[in-house]
Formats: C-alpha cells, sequence, structure tokens
C-alpha cells in the first residue's frame, strides 16, 4: 500500500507542476480511469479536483465508502448532485482558474457547469492531458505483463483445441472461459474471432460460421488483470494454404518484423506507420485499412497512437501495440499484433505468442 500511495503523490505532484503553463490553479478530472489513475478509486461515477495543495474526490453517497478503502491522503467530498457539488468545491477554495478534460464531457455537461461556475473560471484542457498516462510505471509494466501471460495461455488453450467445424462462437467462448479460469478479471475488449471472408473485418463479431479448411481464422484477445488491458492477434490457418495466402502472410509478418525493430525512444509515433506502409508497398497498402498501433494500459486503446497523422512522440516506458494487418473483402483477413514496452535504443515484447504461420491440419 505504501508503494502504490507513493505512486500516487508522484502523480498528482508532476500534474501540479504543469498548472503555470496551463495557466490554471486547479484541475476537474472527469475520465474515470485517470481518476483511478491519479488516486486508486475503481468506482463508476466521481470527480477529481487537485489544486496546489490538495486532492480531493467528490462522489455520490454509493461510493463513500469504496472510496475510503481504496484512497489515502486525499479528502473525500459527497454530493448529490454532480455539478452542485463541482461548483461548492469550487467556491468553497476560491479557485480562479479550473482547467478540465474537456474531451471527457459532453456539451449538455459543459452547459450545465456554466450555468453555475463563471465562464471564465473554466479552462478547457484538450491535448495537455492526453499523454497523462502514456509513459507507465514499473507496477503498471507488471500488471500489463501478467494480463498478456493470461492472454497467451489462453490463446493457446484455444490452438491446442480447436479444429474444423467450430464456430467462431464456440472459439470465442473457449478463449473467455479459459482466460476467467486462469485469473483474468474481465475481458479487455470484445473478443474477435473471425473466420475466412469474416476475417476481411478488422472488428468483426463471433458468428455462427463454422471454420473450414483453407481458412485464415483472425484471433484478436485481450483480459484486464488488476485494472490493465492485454492486446494482442494471432492469425492461424487451417488445411491447405494458396500460394496467395502463404505469401500475404508472410509480408504482414514482415511489416509487424520492421515496425517491431523501429520502434525505440524519442522517435515520432508516425514512423513506425511509415514502416509498416513501406513493406506493404503499392501491392498490398490498399489492403491495411486502419492504424499500426495504439498505447494499452487502463483502456485497450489509449495514447499514444501509432498511425500517419500522429503528432506523438515515442517515449521510453510506453506501451504500444504494433498490428500491421491486410483485408480481402470476400475472401480473408490477416492481422498480427503484439504489444510492447518502448525503451531507450528498442523495444521489449510483453505479448508471449510466437507469430510464425500456425497451420492446423
Amino acid at each position: 500500500m505504501r508503494q502504490k500511495n507513493k505512486f500516487l503523490l508522484n502523480r498528482t505532484a508532476n500534474l501540479r507542476q504543469n498548472f503555470p503553463s496551463y495557466k490554471i490553479d486547479s484541475l476537474i478530472i472527469f475520465n474515470m480511469n485517470n481518476i483511478r489513475y491519479l488516486s486508486g478509486f475503481t468506482g463508476s461515477e466521481g470527480v477529481l479536483l487537485i489544486n496546489s495543495d490538495k486532492t480531493i474526490l467528490l462522489v455520490d453517497g454509493r461510493y463513500i465508502a469504496q472510496a475510503g478503502v481504496e484512497t489515502s491522503g486525499l479528502r473525500i467530498i459527497k454530493y448529490k448532485d454532480k455539478i452542485e457539488g463541482i461548483a461548492q468545491t469550487i467556491k468553497k477554495f476560491k479557485l480562479k482558474r479550473v482547467g478540465f478534460e474537456a474531451t471527457s464531457i459532453t456539451l449538455g455537461m459543459y452547459n450545465q457547469l456554466k450555468k453555475t461556475i463563471s465562464r471564465e473560471v473554466l479552462v478547457p484542457l484538450n491535448d495537455e492531458l492526453k499523454l497523462l498516462r502514456a509513459c507507465k510505471d514499473k507496477t503498471e509494466i507488471a500488471l500489463i505483463t501478467k494480463a498478456a501471460e493470461i492472454s497467451f495461455s489462453s490463446i493457446r488453450f484455444l490452438i491446442d483445441k480447436i479444429k474444423p467445424g467450430f464456430t467462431e462462437k464456440d472459439a470465442a467462448l473457449e478463449l473467455e472461459l479459459e482466460a476467467r479460469r486462469i485469473g483474468a478479471d474481465e475481458i479487455a475488449f470484445s473478443t474477435i474471432v473471425a473466420a475466412g471472408e469474416n476475417a476481411a473485418f478488422p472488428h468483426a463479431r463471433p458468428t455462427d460460421r463454422k471454420i473450414k479448411k483453407g481458412d485464415f481464422v483472425v484471433i484478436d484477445f485481450g483480459v484486464k488483470y488488476k485494472g490493465y488491458c492485454s492486446d494482442e492477434t494471432c492469425t492461424i490457418a487451417f488445411g491447405k494454404l494458396t500460394d496467395r495466402q502463404k505469401s500475404a502472410y508472410q509480408i504482414v509478418k514482415n511489416a509487424h518484423d520492421h515496425a517491431l525493430a523501429c520502434i525505440k525512444a524519442n522517435i515520432p509515433a508516425t514512423n513506425i506507420d511509415r514502416c509498416v506502409r513501406s513493406i506493404f508497398g503499392e501491392k498490398y497498402v490498399r489492403y491495411f485499412v486502419h492504424g499500426t498501433g495504439h498505447g494499452v494500459g487502463l483502456e485497450v486503446h489509449e495514447a499514444p497512437r501509432l498511425t500517419s497523422n500522429s503528432t506523438d512522440i515515442l517515449k521510453t516506458n510506453m506501451v504500444v501495440t504494433v498490428e500491421p494487418g491486410l483485408y480481402i473483402p470476400g475472401f480473408w483477413g490477416i492481422r498480427i499484433e503484439d504489444t510492447v514496452l518502448v525503451k531507450e535504443k528498442s523495444c521489449e515484447k510483453l505479448t508471449k505468442m510466437d507469430k510464425e504461420l500456425i497451420i492446423i491440419e
């Protein structure tokens, strides 16, 4: 607990150091993952207010006891109405310039705030906070690594069991049950098991389609362990493949490997996306329909973004995915994804599956 409190205090202290550049004297956090990151509170509703010397957690009556157990070193205030509670706290502490996460509230909520708090007091922050959780500490890295180990064991379990005749839904259920059995707290996102022509949809949902010989099957799976996510994609094959399928898989694998080799601290995230597209070339790049990767942590998709239009710079201890894919509409899809830890001169794979092509006869 002492180590946890140290991390939380460091996080809020680092955030306070930025107040002068943000031209604020306090900050309201609405995003529940950011609240968890900064306070340890895991409830589904609340507000965190950080000023120059205090951290205040505002919750309704359902969460008073939970907040008392999960947090320490901060003040807990109970509210009946969230907006009124925020306004009263700002008035009580005589705050003059209050920053807030503009991307974490609705327009309706902002309009409500303006009715009770002067517009001049509220300072919207956007890009200033997007990398708040991007660089992980050693505890976070350990939890993501544990989540990745659970995911790996579950995928390995499925691969040893799956065979032609399984439906996509059968396979997804086996994955999720095994993950729960071996320690996952929950599934990190909607499991993707997509066979044949369904694999050409990057975000396919499992259906009653049966797996058959000649199929590629894309398995995109992740779990949560103590709040932190894993994310990994494997593409396996059944029976005899065509030369075109084999060639396409190898080009995705080459793009994946090349991108991993490019990852290190202090390079633009766009460089990784460019690496992948350069390997695909004119023949394949039109079949690559999404970005190359994203950050992973308390959310399965968070900053930084490894895309062609990203403005992010990779830093030591960021955790990101690399997930090139090709999607041939009406035929098949291939995606290979690993989650890696950015280091000073390289990266370290946290996900465990070997990405050489697995063919099940």
